[in-house]
């Protein structure tokens, strides 16, 4: 299945000058949806994973499908203000300004190693933020999973030295 025709682009959305990659076609149609799943359960299946992180909010889409069906707890990584209890907090850098992103402080045993998943790899810097939350936890990353990955900005390269898979890149 060709993934990149479930994957509409949006004009300068947005802003003017961005083309934003929309996946809600690919999560409106329960075909491509299942195969994306079905794709990331496969590359990561035989890998030794004790829990998957899904960053805020589109990670959530396609991590708590994954958890489900390798059978490994889901951990949340969110915006701040929006876990209840204690956290870790790791800020990351924008183009005008810095953000931040945070994970439950019990959420990841120490040794546990991770999936990471989200729906876009650009510049990195939100997947960089949870890697070192992981890494504050005391877990090991044991691979990164998105839907989409921007080449042409790079966001690999801030992601140096850990296994990163994409299934559909532009």
């Amino acid at each position: 299945m060709e993934l990149k025709a479930f994957i509409r682009d949006v004009p300068d959305f947005p802003e003017a000058g961005i083309l934003f990659r929309d996946i809600t076609p690919l999560l409106q149609d329960a075909g491509a949806f299942r195969y994306t799943i079905d794709r990331l359960a496969e590359r990561f299946e035989n890998e030794q994973i004790d829990a998957i992180v899904g960053i805020e909010s589109r990670g959530f889409l396609f991590g708590t499908p994954l958890a489900y069906r390798l059978g490994k707890p889901f951990v949340p990584v969110r915006k701040p203000g929006k876990l209840p209890a204690a956290t870790h907090t790791a800020e990351y850098t924008l183009e005008y300004g810095t953000d931040a992103m945070q994970i439950h402080i019990d959420g990841i045993s120490s040794g546990q190693r991770v999936l990471v998943v989200d729906d876009l790899l650009a510049t990195g810097g939100t997947l960089d933020a949870t890697v070192r939350l992981v890494e504050m936890s005391g877990g090991v990353i044991g691979a990164i999973g998105v839907i989409i990955e921007l080449t042409q900005l790079n966001g690999r390269r801030r992601l140096e030295g850990h296994d990163v898979f994409s299934l559909v890149q532009y």
